[in-house]
């Protein structure tokens, strides 16, 4: 059944954006299809411009530089404590001295470095989801990220995570595959995250002198999660000999190299020699080369096309893509040579995108900012915001696992419950000057049944509408 064209401008905010503001269903009510593409040919789409925010070199060698003051402090702590401890034995010493010994410096109380940088880059983030127009790039940005997530919780990540999705997802996220394939796994963000900077090839000059050896995490998740697909092509002896490949693709370390430290390299001496065959195709000993070849390989496999395709489609439309939605984007992938632009343009091209029952449950995050472009909020601090994340299963840039959160509705069920908390708080702490019934009309009323109607209309206050507006069925799904 066709919509009309407001609750077709809704649907094109809910399903393909970040949620409607004020005014948004009506600006592109005469055409919503039109208006998700010309999202994407905006020049500038899905970057942020922020002056203040670091590169991930820099703020990799600013966290270095904090964390060795930090271990200095604690160890000029511990040695006042000891001369005190020993001070204290010896009265007569003491007497003989005068004052005692002056006490050390202590560590910086309250978040540190790290924690600084990560939550500058998370409010950044979280306010170019609140400005946007219609949402559908940073919606691409947020696919992307999670696709090739990393994990602020590894390592040397916190300090880098949000300048990876920067300098590597969003400069590259209506771009080419192959592209943003190869910026991605070159990047010190996933090369640490995924253990690949402390792999060494086992007949390499580094590794006939040392224990430390292969590891095959990122080859795995390359070939896993990030293009082929689970369980489809490829083979064990695949993902060892491509983890060979790889070998030498790490990061320069800070003791050595105080200028570049943190950033990528390609040493030699710990890159595996000798030609290597991935997937029955061999490839010749070239060094960086080599590593570049296989990537640029699978960015171009039909598995990676159906792959993404299958992925685009389950996070936009539905968890059981409709087939013919699926083809359709995989072969836009190889027609275009993986033009994630054209891809995204052939998405919401077709009938199937639009005719999906809106039964998917919207990801945490994209609820919570939904409920804050509803009522016009951009809140100065993103605690609140940063908690709500945390609360529901979903903290920013920090999956529990490779695979990133989930984009099937069942595993974010159990967390309604809590929803419903969080709904109560936006309410009150960011809705004090929203009218329920003019953020019913802007946000939800073209999709909305006379039950949700009627039920935020009887609501006994204006924060207990609001919270049952953020609750109802039309707007927690896409």
């Amino acid at each position: 059944m066709a919509l009309d064209p407001k609750a077709e401008a809704a649907l094109a905010l809910h399903r393909f954006g970040l949620g409607p503001r004020a005014g948004s269903i009506a600006a592109i009510a005469s055409d919503p299809r039109g208006a998700l593409i010309a999202e994407l040919d905006r020049a500038g789409a899905g970057r942020i411009g922020t002056a203040d925010l670091l590169t991930s070199g820099v703020a990799a060698r600013a966290a270095f530089a904090y964390q060795q003051a930090q271990r200095e402090a604690r160890q000029a702590e511990r040695a006042a404590q000891q001369a005190n401890a020993a001070g204290a034995g010896a009265p007569e010493m003491k007497a003989q001295s005068g004052a005692p010994p002056p006490a050390a410096p202590r560590p910086a109380a309250g978040p540190g470095l790290p924690q600084q940088i990560y939550l500058a880059e998370a409010k950044a983030r979280i306010d170019a989801a609140l400005a946007a127009d219609i949402g559908f790039v940073e919606r691409l940005v947020w696919f992307w990220s999670n696709h090739f997530c990393v994990s602020a919780d590894k390592g040397n990540v916190r300090q880098i995570c949000g300048a990876y999705e920067r300098e590597v997802i969003r400069a590259n996220v209506l771009g080419r595959f192959g592209d943003l394939l190869l910026a991605v796994e070159s990047h010190p963000a996933m090369l640490i995250y995924l253990d690949n900077a402390r792999s060494i090839g086992p007949a390499s000059i580094a590794g006939l002198r040392q224990r430390r050896g292969l590891n095959e995490n990122l080859a795995r998740e390359i070939l896993e999660l990030h293009t082929l697909g689970v369980r489809t092509v490829y083979t064990q002896d695949d993902v060892t000999r491509f983890a060979n490949v790889i070998t030498g693709w790490t990061v320069v370390p800070f003791r050595q190299d105080p200028v570049r430290g943190g950033e990528f390299e390609f040493n030699p001496r710990m890159h595996e020699p000798g030609a290597q065959t991935v997937i029955g195709k061999s490839y010749p000993d070239a060094g960086l080369e080599q590593g570049r070849a296989v990537l640029a390989a699978l960015a171009r496999h039909p598995a990676t096309a159906r792959h993404v395709a299958s992925k685009l489609a389950r996070h936009f439309v539905a968890d059981e893509p409709p087939p013919a939605l699926v083809e359709r984007l995989a072969k836009r992938f190889i027609a275009t040579q993986g033009d994630l632009k054209e891809t995204a343009k052939a998405l919401v091209s077709a009938p199937e995108a639009w005719e999906a029952p809106r039964a998917k449950l919207k990801r945490p995050g994209e609820w919570a900012v939904g409920a804050l472009r509803a009522v016009g909020a951009t809140p100065a601090d993103i605690g609140p915001v940063m908690q709500a994340h945390n609360l529901l299963g979903e903290p920013l840039w920090r999956p529990a696992a490779p695979k990133g959160f989930a984009d099937e509705s069942a595993p974010w069920l159990d967390g309604l419950a809590q929803r419903l908390d969080i709904a109560n708080q936006f309410a009150r702490r960011f809705g004090a000057e929203a009218d329920p019934r003019e953020v019913f009309e802007e946000a939800l009323a073209p999709l909305a049944s006379d039950e949700t109607r009627q039920t935020i209309t009887r609501a006994e206050s204006r924060p207990q509408a609001l919270a049952l507006l953020f609750m109802a069925p039309e707007f927690q799904r896409r």
